[in-house]
């Protein structure tokens, strides 16, 4: 593939990875695509993301090029426990152009190198993504040819878009659950204020008293005031809802008893 090619693919990737904001997006098909970008753009073997879980330590991820998968969840294994991934996890940095069958490469990460010459892998490239500037997994790339020129540097930009990809559609997931919660509170205050307009109408009383009545009634059922209030709306409680009785009168005093005559 030409390099002019090369780059127009890389620009369509690019936007395909930064357009999360969908309610059925999902990270895993999301990261998927990303090695399968890398499979398609750099002529690589096998590509595939791990993800720096909550414990601190790296997990390899499933996502990857399907028709690679056995052999990158084998390869990603050791690539996250000691491999250019998990440098490039613990440091933030890209590990770049690593020629697999070199002597430094086996000495640095032996485990890694010597299962990535029996899958016939060449060089290996491992990218951070990066979320707020803290680096929350790593791309591995890994070829069976030597280094090209802009491989590393077009691994970088599908990791930095893919990352923003997840940004976005975690602002944006914020962002619509918080839009949610707050017309449930809308629509449950709504219902409220019209169950308490109800009942005050219906007993001649004043809407307090009615919203003082629906709220004991709420509280000593243990049912949440705005499932009382539909209930009212759906005149379901009929005789269980009650008005306030009138307060008794006070008690006349009574008359002082006589004084006794001397």
């Amino acid at each position: 593939m030409t390099y002019p090619a090369r780059a127009l693919r890389l620009a369509e990737a690019v936007l395909e990875l930064s357009d999360t904001l969908d309610d059925d997006f999902d990270p895993a098909a999301h990261l998927s695509r990303l090695a399968g970008h890398c499979v398609d753009l750099l002529g690589a073997q096998a590509a595939g993301v791990t993800l720096a879980e909550p414990d601190g330590l790296p997990h390899p991820s499933p996502a990857c090029a399907p028709e690679q998968e056995a052999a990158v969840r084998e390869l990603l294994g050791a690539d996250a426990l000691a491999g250019p991934a998990r440098e490039a996890l613990a440091t933030g940095r890209a590990v770049a152009g690593v020629r697999v069958t070199g002597t430094v490469a086996a000495a640095r990460w032996p485990a890694f190198t010597a299962l990535a010459r029996r899958h016939g892998v060449t060089t290996a490239h491992a990218v951070p993504l990066r979320r707020l500037g803290t680096p929350v997994g790593a791309l591995s790339v890994l070829t069976r040819s030597a280094p090209v020129d802009n491989d590393a540097a077009f691994a970088g930009a599908l990791a930095d878009a893919a990352a923003a990809g997840l940004d976005r559609h975690r602002a944006y997931a914020e962002q619509r659950d918080l839009a949610r919660q707050l017309e449930r509170a809308l629509a449950s205050r709504v219902r409220i204020e019209q169950a308490k307009g109800m009942l005050a109408e219906r007993w001649g009383a004043s809407p307090d008293t009615a919203f003082s009545v629906l709220r004991r009634y709420a509280r000593s059922r243990r049912m949440p005031l705005d499932r009382v209030a539909g209930a009212v709306l759906a005149r379901d409680l009929g005789d269980d809802l009650t008005p306030p009785g009138p307060s008794p009168s006070p008690s006349p005093a009574p008359d002082p008893a006589p004084s006794a005559r001397p």
